[in-house]
């Protein structure tokens, strides 16, 4: 199946907000400690106790799809080339994204439940950036710990999307099946690719590394297949080798979770924008150009682990122009 198959763009049902609604400016993590070193520019800073843990959930056919969060870092106006500093400073001040060290990032990871399973899209950084290590919190507001969690799929392997599997050198979510594409593991286990790699990413080369240590049984995965009933993956490469998003469809609703195709301020509106972390800045590109045309022309609810929380919307086409519209999801029946 094609990865941009127009099955994949149904408007999901929304169900409702729980426990403290939208993210403020005044969220700070859980306190764990930094793992591995911080990526230059983007330490981790000493996080206070969490003012609110932000959950926001959604209905798509049998599955309840929770928004949580790890927390959040400013990216430096210089981490996105194709644009000036200014130029993206003043981006980020127009839509409210702007702080004195860059534009807001969150980290949201997606809960998926059906009732049998309950699969975990994405880790988050788990203090290796910014001010994160939330997850966990997020997880117990739901009455969770982390061995209940049955899976997690990782949909690349940046530090921010797996730094929360393995905190402290342990195996953080013991009971979990383990799921990367293959072209991801292969690239950041690869001596060479690290020792040619700058030093920004050098965090995500040993995660990596310890990643597949820890999780003997992960599972390398292939191209598109179903991980669950429902619960298929889409082929997103470009933003890394093995880049994909996770497809979540019942009863007619689909829901797409698309992880870094798209940045704030920069996306959808100008895909030759790119991220400073994006290895093959071409493919990146061309992924884009294929994926926000039809995406808009679907009206395809969207899942963005950047975006501000939860990380919700469409990407639709205003004369012309295509940008982010958040989804009217949060109050309705």
């Amino acid at each position: 199946m094609s990865p941009l198959s127009r099955r994949a763009f149904a408007s999901g049902l929304p169900l409702g907000l729980l426990g403290g609604g939208a993210l403020g400016g005044g969220f700070i993590g859980s306190g764990l400690a930094p793992i591995l070193g911080a990526t230059p520019g983007l330490a981790a800073t000493p996080a206070a106790p969490a003012s609110v843990t932000p959950l926001a959930q959604i209905r798509i056919g049998r599955f309840t799809v929770t928004a949580l969060t790890d927390g959040f870092a400013d990216m430096p106006y210089t981490f996105f080339p194709g644009r000036t500093p200014a130029e993206v400073e003043q981006a980020a001040v127009v839509q409210h994204t702007a702080r004195p060290s860059g534009v807001r990032f969150l980290f949201n990871q997606y809960l998926v439940e059906d009732g049998a399973r309950r699969i975990l899209i994405d880790a988050g950084p788990a203090g290796s950036i910014g001010q994160t290590g939330a997850l966990p919190q997020a997880l117990g507001a739901l009455g969770l710990q982390r061995d209940q969690i049955d899976a997690v799929i990782v949909t690349h392997m940046h530090q921010d999307h797996m730094g929360g599997l393995i905190v402290g050198g342990q195996k953080t979510f013991p009971k979990a099946e383990l799921y990367v594409d293959r072209r991801d593991v292969k690239h950041w286990t690869d001596p060479a690719k690290a020792n040619g790699a700058p030093d920004y990413l050098q965090t995500s080369f040993r995660m990596a590394d310890q990643l597949v240590r820890l999780y003997p049984k992960l599972q390398a995965i292939d191209g598109e297949r179903e991980i669950a009933r429902g619960v298929s993956i889409v082929d997103l490469t470009g933003h890394t080798p093995g880049h994909i998003g996770v497809r979540i469809e019942d009863g007619g609703q689909s829901l797409i979770m698309v992880s870094d195709m798209l940045f704030p301020v920069v996306h959808p509106a100008a895909t030759d924008v790119v991220f400073l972390f994006e290895q093959d800045r071409p493919a990146a590109q061309a992924m884009r150009d294929r994926f926000f045309p039809l995406a808009a022309s679907e009206g395809a609810l969207i899942a963005a682990t950047h975006m501000p929380f939860p990380g919700l919307g469409r990407i639709v086409s205003d004369r012309g122009q295509l940008r982010w519209q958040v989804a009217d999801w949060a109050l309705q029946d």
